[in-house]
């Protein structure tokens, strides 16, 4: 069997049992859907449900894309976090149009929140900070995202000393951690079938609220 043929023999979801998405009886806001699929992940035992791709675009256009965790969603939109010096930070500073995606194959349910990401201020990136566990706040202390790593060693004594940091400091939060929030201009929710055709549905931003359109499979 060639690789091509491997990984075309691959099961997409697992199947049958998938839940049914009646798209007549949706909430009016995209994040009340959002949250209800969510907290179906999260009973569901899935693994990592929070997890996201977070997609940017520098200033030329050049597409970057990771997985980050979900801090939260309100009425604002969704909330993640990280350095602003960083490529995030970076890309976001120069264009602030960004992407999330969220993907629970166990429910064959994919989320894409499409918007403009900016920072919530100060005080929001600081509280967020100081939430963390002290080993996560020392590798945001640490910095350095993506720039060239000499070697294990170098990490390892800068991660120690900043951790030796923060632990004797509760309240000390790193000065370019950011908190973000993504404020979409169209949010789409993937539903697979057991079998047939999956289904999309779109909520897009107009100036008096959110309008709902079927998308073609």
């Amino acid at each position: 069997m060639t690789f091509r043929e491997r990984l075309r023999a691959l099961p997409s979801f697992a199947r049958p049992g998938l839940p049914v998405f009646d798209t007549a009886a949706v909430p009016p806001t995209p994040h009340e859907l959002f949250v209800t699929w969510i907290e179906q992940a999260i009973d569901g035992g899935l693994l990592a449900p929070q997890a996201a791709t977070l997609s940017t675009a520098d200033a030329a256009g050049r597409v970057h894309a990771r997985t980050l965790v979900l801090k939260d969603v309100t009425v604002d939109g969704w909330w993640f976090a990280s350095q602003s010096s960083g490529p995030k930070g970076r890309d976001l500073a120069t264009n602030p149009n960004a992407a999330l995606t969220f993907f629970w194959p166990e429910l064959g349910r994919q989320v894409k929140v499409t918007g403009t990401a900016a920072s919530a201020g100060a005080e929001a990136g600081r509280a967020d900070f100081v939430a963390r566990s002290d080993l996560s706040r020392a590798a945001g202390l640490v910095n350095h995202q993506s720039e060239p790593l000499g070697s294990h060693e170098e990490y390892a004594d800068a991660f120690a000393e900043a951790l030796r940091t923060v632990t004797a400091d509760p309240g000390l939060a790193a000065p370019d951690w950011t908190a973000y929030v993504l404020a979409p201009t169209e949010v789409e929710f993937w539903q697979a079938p057991d079998d047939g055709p999956h289904t999309r549905l779109l909520y897009r931003a107009e100036a008096d609220g959110w309008s709902t359109s079927l998308l073609w499979p």
